[in-house]
């Protein structure tokens, strides 16, 4: 131990730090600091909550309907703010630009999609997915209905559904067909319609079309809202972790209190029962 710095004292007998924790006033401190501490606790318990509801306000917005106007414009890219999004669009379907992407779930599901060219008024072709089927054969007998003149949306000039974005294009492995569609990539499937000409929207339209097509064995395809972000709000977490550590503190500062008493307590014994003994006294005045 270096020169200067004192031992800390050694206390013996009665009272023990427990009989002082038992003592009534420190008990009634003991009750304020955890209610202190449960206040501390429900602020920090506040912050998370409140950071967790903000994500779902946000995760909220992608089910309004809105004009596919206001999310995407043709031959831009789509956006995080797009994607996902429910939209409508006004226009018609083009006639012979029905095409089958398979391999595609719906559900837990695995079968084809039936999808569309829709020309959308203003400009600008969007490629929407119409419809699910078991099979790919299925998807195709209900293509060539939709190709020999059964309207997908009969008296509809404007649909409805979930804006997403494309699919990454696959190469075609060599013992594949290489006509065959597995990839919702409007890219692709551009090449596949009539002579287009004009831009189209990078994404393409989930159809919200109920059991619209129960007749010729499709059926709606399941559109998920999009997940809410995956991100950290630092701040609040900082601010959680901190009302944590102001419940802690609060309880802690309770016992340094209740320590000091019991050392004053101790400190005050020993002075006094070095003032009763005389020897005591002796002692100290031959040290001086």
């Amino acid at each position: 131990m270096s020169e200067g710095r004192r031992a800390r004292p050694h206390y013996e007998g009665d009272p023990t730090v427990l009989r002082v924790m038992l003592r009534p006033r420190w008990i009634l401190g003991l009750l304020l600091a955890l209610v202190v501490a449960g206040v501390f606790a429900w602020l920090g318990r506040w912050q998370l909550e409140h950071s967790v509801q903000l994500e779902h306000e946000d995760s909220a917005l992608s089910e309004t309907v809105r004009p596919i106007a206001d999310v995407a414009t043709p031959g831009s890219p789509v956006t995080d703010a797009a994607a996902g999004m429910v939209v409508e669009a006004r226009g018609d379907f083009v006639d012979g630009d029905f095409l089958v992407v398979d391999q595609r779930r719906n559900g837990d599901e695995l079968g084809a999609w039936v999808t569309g060219h829709f020309a959308v008024e203003g400009g600008g072709g969007l490629a929407v997915a119409i419809g699910w089927a078991p099979t790919a054969a299925e998807a195709e007998r209900a293509a060539e209905a939709f190709a020999e003149g059964l309207d997908p949306m009969p008296g509809e000039l404007v649909i409805e559904g979930r804006f997403m974005p494309s699919d990454p294009t696959l190469v075609p492995k060599p013992d594949e067909d290489p006509m065959q569609l597995t990839t919702m990539a409007p890219a692709q499937l551009i090449n596949l319609w009539a002579p287009f000409e004009g831009p189209s929207y990078a994404g393409f339209l989930v159809l919200h079309s109920g059991d619209a097509f129960d007749g010729i064995g499709l059926a709606a395809i399941e559109s998920v809202p999009p997940l809410p972000a995956e991100t950290i709000n630092w701040l609040n977490l900082f601010y959680a972790a901190e009302w944590i550590v102001f419940a802690g503190f609060a309880v802690f500062f309770w016992f340094r209190l209740v320590r000091d008493d019991w050392e004053k307590t101790h400190e005050l014994a020993l002075l006094v029962s070095a003032e009763q003994d005389p020897a005591a006294q002796n002692q100290g005045a031959d040290e001086q």
